[in-house]
């Protein structure tokens, strides 16, 4: 508890920064003490799970969004004790398939090559719904999230993806309450990965955004923060 509401963890996702959470910092604060995490000097999950959890209390709330989610289910290896209730956005426990795995490593080497503007533009129109890809308030906001985390720290953050553990065997061990939440049209983890999570972690409660790709809390701002509301104060 901080100042007598509970101390929340906001995890970006890859390339993405405080952002992402525009939206729910305001409204989220009159139920909780957000603070957002800074994974651009990490190369693993582990090292992401231990500033999150040097940076927080003995007992907080944690939500991470893609990337942020596979930090969470670190920290739920690491600390299970110390979370008292996690959201899981737009990501998944299962580890990539071979072809998702070597287009991480196609990206990164585009990167390598200096094309790193190359890679957000090729990004984008999978992180968010075809809608909004134009929008300056949604893909306009995402690729200057990119430009502000940069190659290097996007180079770090693949490595840190591409060697996260394999969390499908952790599910049936979360006893806290649990937000599965994702845009019905995500492409990167679409809404299949997240019936898997919600049907494996026991007190889980799944929500669905229409017309909504990766990134709800930039595309569905106030269903994103409703949802996470509700989770905050559920008991």
């Amino acid at each position: 508890m901080v100042n007598g509401k509970p101390a929340l963890a906001l995890l970006p996702g890859l390339l993405t920064d405080d952002a992402l959470w525009q939206h729910q910092m305001a409204p989220l604060s009159e139920a909780a003490e957000p603070w957002v995490a800074d994974f651009t000097s990490q190369d693993s999950t582990a090292a992401m799970a231990a500033s999150v959890l040097d940076a927080m209390p003995e007992r907080f709330a944690l939500c991470g969004l893609s990337m942020g989610g596979y930090v969470a289910f670190e920290i739920m290896r690491q600390a299970p004790e110390r979370v008292e209730r996690l959201a899981l956005l737009d990501t998944q426990a299962r580890q990539d398939p071979p072809e998702i795995r070597q287009r991480r490593s196609d990206m990164m080497q585009l990167a390598e090559r200096g094309e790193f503007k190359g890679v957000t533009q090729r990004l984008l129109p999978q992180l968010v719904h075809p809608e909004r890809v134009d929008e300056p308030e949604v893909g306009g906001v995402v690729l200057e999230m990119a430009e502000r985390i940069g190659k290097e720290a996007f180079l770090r953050q693949q490595v840190a993806i591409l060697g996260r553990s394999d969390s499908l065997p952790a599910l049936a061990g979360i006893a806290c309450p649990t937000l599965v939440l994702c845009g019905e049209d995500d492409l990167l983890t679409p809404p299949d990965r997240h019936l898997e999570m919600a049907a494996g972690i026991a007190n889980a409660r799944l929500v669905k955004l229409p017309d909504c790709g990766h990134l709800p809390p930039l595309e569905r701002p106030q269903e994103t923060t409703a949802a996470l509301l509700q989770w905050l104060q559920q008991s």
